[in-house]
């Protein structure tokens, strides 16, 4: 269990992605998508939605009235498209999240800017956010795919309490070790860490394969996560990466998802990783869970860097964390 802000929000270090209720991984009941998140909050599971999720706050709002004081956090995000708003409209945007959420006060509320221009805009929906948490109506203010500079502007000069900044971090994707975590580290921001697992194409599954055809990739993830890839190195690479994750993982009894998961687990700053749950459709949670008791030898990360060292510079190729929606 990792803890978020001043507060201490508990927080699990394997977070259930609801980016999948927004559609394109295929369709389940609302009953049993309640009943998965149900299961999986009663064993503890933190949530991450977010207010553009198709239905994921109306479903963990009804968790939450199912379970009562029993509910675990549940994250929800803010992204709106960057211009000015009044403070009726940002209480409006919070308000909407608090209502499909069934709760008085959001657990963590994570807020997305797309254009760093617009300084003096995202300034005064920041203290508009503050001043909600101030009221009590948001418990940990977070972001999510901000940039180390604006996360050191925040917290060093605006002197905003930011509990965690939600960025991609994976073997591939290593970005957040260059500038981002030991910004974060030494400001007492965690990170919240979504694509480990590359949309699943890092498991045991694709190991052999050869590379895929467009219609092999059929999630919205897997298409995103697949174009990354691409932009770090070859598939031919991929596979040495996976025969590498592969043989780490036979030392411990685990799968290449596991070792995927363990490693950004073992990263500086990290509180959680965000693994992508088709409620009521499929879950590996009893898998994933197995990353919390794996603990990776100098050995093992040394013979993963050794791979991974081979791959594009996605620092310098993309730019710093979250860049990549920034174009």
């Amino acid at each position: 269990m990792a803890f978020l802000g001043p507060s201490k929000l508990p927080c699990s270090r394997i977070v259930c992605g609801l980016w999948q209720t927004s559609g394109g991984w295929g369709s389940a009941t609302e009953a049993a998508a309640i009943e998965a998140i149900a299961r999986l909050a009663r064993a503890g599971h933190a949530f991450d939605g977010a207010d553009h999720y198709g239905p994921s706050e109306q479903l963990m709002g009804a968790v939450r009235e199912q379970l009562g004081a029993a509910t675990p956090s549940f994250f929800t995000k803010w992204c709106p498209q960057p211009r000015r708003y009044s403070p009726v409209e940002v209480d409006a945007a919070i308000g909407r999240s608090l209502s499909r959420m069934r709760t008085p006060k959001l657990d963590l509320l994570q807020f997305h800017w797309w254009d760093y221009a617009m300084r003096a805009e995202l300034e005064a929906a920041l203290r508009d956010l503050q001043r909600l948490q101030a009221a009590g109506r948001i418990r940990e203010l977070a972001l999510t795919n901000f940039d180390t500079q604006h996360v050191v502007w925040m917290v060093d000069e605006l002197r905003l309490p930011i509990a965690a900044n939600q960025v991609q971090f994976s073997l591939v994707d290593q970005r957040p070790l260059r500038a981002m975590a030991p910004a974060c580290a030494a400001r007492g921001v965690q990170l919240l860490c979504y694509g480990t697992l590359l949309g699943g194409l890092l498991s045991d599954a694709w190991l052999g394969k050869p590379a895929p055809t467009p219609a092999e990739l059929p999630t919205p993830s897997q298409r995103k996560y697949y174009n990354m890839l691409r932009a770090w190195g070859s598939w031919a690479l991929f596979q040495e990466l996976l025969a590498a994750t592969k043989a780490v993982g036979s030392r411990h009894g685990v799968s290449v998802a596991v070792v995927g998961l363990a490693w950004v687990l073992a990263q500086p700053a990290v509180a959680g990783c965000i693994v992508g749950l088709r409620a009521g459709l499929s879950e590996h949670n009893e898998e994933n869970a197995a990353a919390l008791r794996v603990a990776l030898t100098a050995a093992d990360f040394a013979q993963l860097a050794a791979v991974t060292a081979k791959g594009a510079d996605l620092f310098s190729k993309i730019g710093d964390c979250g860049d990549e929606y920034r174009g």
